[in-house]
């Protein structure tokens, strides 16, 4: 291509460029077409009313709630029952989904065998075991336990104690041998009582400023005196604890261990043969000549009511605690009296929660139960009120008894409390561990092993003549005691003027640390 093709073809480019620019200028300066308006459209005449129809519902179904299914299927386990030829007893209940057994030894003295001044002994003494047992001291035996995936524990109550743990199936007869170390061969060295009789004296330090625990320990003394077993709190109290010794405790277990005085517990994935097989190589040679407790004796209630007052400076709430020695376990009205105790205040819409709680705002919520044990338990009614209120809220409780008398019991109250009890039996029976607690709850207080099938029986033939009666006969006002934790002052004011009788001032237990505003 020569130099002239070559400015021909520059001045070809340059021109075409020049139009496109013309173009695009001329576009951009083009004048904007006027905006059309849009005119609204007429109103239409008013046509004559019509009546609104609703919409038509494509799925008809929603017009119903939807009704409740079936209720699941009522499971209550089964316990097995065997013992050894020392004496030992030993409990059952099988359930094989999971390979996991709970193993626990339940000795027959608890808290009710603690002397008199003494308070907190067993539960010291039961605490003290997982130390060091035979060549194990704490530590080892605390290794040795989680080797198998297990850990140890210790629950003491008012008829008994456990010492327990869970593991593999597999691992059972490892952990079984550790148990029986610790049943047989404890070590209840000087310095594990100390470290023990510290840690349970820092929990009290704090527990006994705290108003529950202090209505708790002033109820129990209140309904049974300190000279009955049931009428020392099981904790001890900071003074109790301080005055124990390594003696003491190395005596109580002397006096109250033993084969005849315990069980060996077993529940999960096992079978009662195995069990037993197990239970005698481990268990089969502890000799002791240790038996169970006698049962705590009968209690003769007030012929009035006592009223107490545990002062605490400052608190915004009161304690409002009421209640009786009631019943043992096993006794003819207890079927019952669970009834009418859960239709006072045993859930939510009880008589008593739904007065003070909802309708009066005096409190977050009421609750009362029964608490039978192997002697007579108590019948119990309690709350925390605004401390301002206190006197109306005593006044709420005493009327809602005396409504017992006046209002009686409904079909639908007792339907509700029937269904609530029977329905929420399952979940105490929820884990392998729930087990172990059950079964040693049969041992402890005399149970028949077909207990829970046989309360739920007489819990469905229960009729509201028979809840009405029994709810009479124990909710009787005159024979509950009042114990009220709360500012003295505000207390006093308010309480007084309801001529309810004297009010008895209880100190709290030396060595409580202040209470925090609650």
């Amino acid at each position: 291509m020569n130099r002239t093709d070559t400015s021909l073809r520059r001045a070809l480019v340059a021109a075409v460029l020049a139009l496109c620019a013309c173009a695009t200028t001329a576009e951009q300066q083009k004048p904007a077409e006027p905006e059309q308006k849009v005119e609204p459209a007429a109103k239409p005449a008013p046509a004559e009313a019509k009546t609104a129809q609703p919409p038509t519902d494509i799925e008809p179904w929603r017009a119903q709630p939807p009704k409740p299914g079936p209720s699941p299927e009522l499971v209550i386990p089964t316990f097995q029952k065997a013992v050894l030829p020392n004496g030992l007893t030993v409990l059952v209940s099988e359930r094989h989904d999971l390979p996991l057994v709970s193993l626990a030894v339940a000795f027959s003295a608890g808290t009710a065998q603690d002397p008199e001044g003494k308070a907190g002994l067993a539960d010291l003494t039961y605490r003290l075991l997982l130390e060091g047992a035979g060549k194990r001291d704490a530590i080892a035996l605390e290794e040795a336990f989680s080797d198998l995936g297990g850990q140890p524990y210790t629950q003491t109550r008012a008829d008994g104690a456990l010492v327990g743990t869970r593991v593999l199936t597999r691992n059972a007869p490892r952990a079984l041998e550790l148990l029986s170390d610790i049943a047989l061969h404890p070590q209840m060295k000087q310095a594990g009582f100390e470290l023990k009789k510290k840690q349970m004296l820092d929990t009290l330090a704090q527990l006994a400023g705290d108003p529950t625990w202090l209505a708790q320990w002033a109820f129990a003394q209140e309904l049974y005196g300190t000279n009955h077993p049931y009428g020392q709190i099981g904790s001890g109290t900071p003074e109790s604890v301080s005055a124990l010794t390594l003696k003491d405790a190395r005596d109580f277990w002397a006096k109250w261990s033993g084969p005849k005085g315990a069980a060996l517990v077993v529940t999960g994935d096992v079978t009662l043969d195995q069990a037993k097989q197990w239970a005698a190589k481990y268990f089969g040679k502890w000799k002791g000549k240790a038996a169970r407790p006698p049962v705590p004796p009968a209690v003769q209630p007030d012929a009035t009511r006592q009223l107490v007052l545990v002062p605490k400076a400052g608190l915004v709430q009161t304690i409002v605690a009421m209640g009786r020695v009631a019943i043992p376990s096993g006794h003819p009205d207890e079927p019952a009296l669970q009834l009418a105790s859960t239709i006072f205040g045993g859930f939510f819409g009880s008589r008593l929660n739904m007065n003070l709680r909802e309708a009066k705002g005096y409190s977050y919520g009421a609750y009362a139960y029964v608490d039978p044990r192997r002697g007579e338990g108590p019948l119990v009614a309690s709350s925390k009120v605004r401390a301002d209120v206190t006197g109306p809220a005593l006044q709420v409780f005493l009327e809602e008894l005396k409504g017992l008398q006046v209002r009686p019991i409904t079909d639908d109250e007792l339907s509700a409390a029937r269904e609530g009890l029977i329905q929420s039996l399952p979940g105490s029976f929820a884990t392998v561990e729930d087990l172990t607690r059950a079964a040693a709850g049969l041992y402890w207080e005399d149970k028949a092993l077909d207990h829970y099938q046989q309360l739920v029986t007489k819990l469905e033939a229960a009729t509201s003549a028979q809840v009405q009666q029994v709810a009479e006969k124990y909710f009787n006002p005159v024979l509950l005691d009042v114990v009220l934790v709360g500012d003295p002052d505000l207390v006093t004011k308010q309480v007084q003027p309801l001529g309810l009788g004297e009010l008895v001032v209880r100190q709290p237990p030396k060595g409580a640390a202040p209470a925090a505003k609650k």
